[in-house]
């Protein structure tokens, strides 16, 4: 199998498993025309550790981490097997780099996880397992983590960055149609250094892209970005997922970087989207 691309997605609410938006027919469009992975890797600031855990149960739990919504989504499941010797050599993989990883047999899917995964793969039909976000990264070292895992696309395995691309939950307008100006700009922002391959940009832009702060008060939902930038590395094409911007603040753009993009993308890499 040919190295298979990285991607990031933005999963913004919970809510996005019910309300898909522009992001959710990208995503589900996306996911016919990817080759076919072994498994789904998912990177989610919704489970943190102090080291990276990899998650190894053949048979992953949905998740509800979530509180206060429409009861429906309670009712949901993604019933997408795991791919325990998949976890074993990611495990491996992390140790050979420097992180002090460790396996959880028991672990089920996040809602960063499998809520993204109900549009790119909506009959749950490839196995999805999980490595855990570390708690204390920079952005250098939220790269890094992506280039530890970097191997496993050589090997069939789609390795996913699940956040947001804004995530200030403290300005969320859940029947807002207008998008505040400074999301905009920090998307934009981040849209132009990723198309550019501005990697060390990247890495910075939460104290360097216009509003970095604001847009993201605590860093988190940002580190998965990175995770999948590092793990396709700098010279390689991308393409955007289109996502808009929902509820006021929450930029739902994605992104994918490597070779299906070099397959599709037109020659003005900036105009080429999903």
């Amino acid at each position: 199998m040919n190295r298979l691309p990285t991607l990031f997605i933005s999963h913004g609410a919970p809510t996005f498993a019910l309300e898909p938006g522009i992001a959710g027919p990208a995503l589900t469009a996306l996911g016919t025309e990817l080759p076919r992975p072994k498994a789904v890797l998912v990177v989610s600031p919704h489970w943190m550790t102090t080291g990276p855990v990899v998650s190894a149960s053949p048979a992953p739990e949905t998740i509800h981490d979530f509180g206060g919504f429409d009861p429906a989504l309670y009712r949901l499941r993604y019933p997408a097997a795991g791919a325990p010797a998949l976890a074993e050599r990611t495990a491996a993989l992390l140790e050979a780099a420097g992180w002090p990883a460790r396996v959880h047999p028991g672990r089920g899917l996040d809602h960063g996880a499998w809520v993204p995964m109900l549009h790119l793969y909506p009959q749950a039909d490839v196995p999805v397992f999980q490595v855990s976000l570390p708690v204390r990264l920079t952005g250098e070292s939220a790269y890094a983590l992506g280039q530890a895992l970097a191997p496993l696309a050589d090997e069939g395995v789609l390795i996913v960055g699940s956040g947001s691309l804004t995530h200030n939950l403290y300005e969320v307008a859940w029947h807002e149609n207008t998008a505040a100006t400074y999301a905009r700009e920090f998307s934009d922002w981040i849209r132009d250094a990723v198309l550019h391959g501005r990697h060390a940009a990247l890495r910075n832009a939460i104290d360097e892209a216009p509003s970095g702060h604001r847009a993201h008060p605590t860093p988190e939902h940002y580190w998965p970005l990175l995770v999948a930038a590092g793990a396709a590395g700098a010279d390689v094409p991308t393409r955007v997922i289109e996502g808009g911007i929902e509820h006021g603040v929450l930029a739902m753009d994605g992104y994918v970087f490597g070779a299906v993009a070099a397959a599709t993308a037109s020659a003005d890499a900036e105009a080429a989207t999903v």
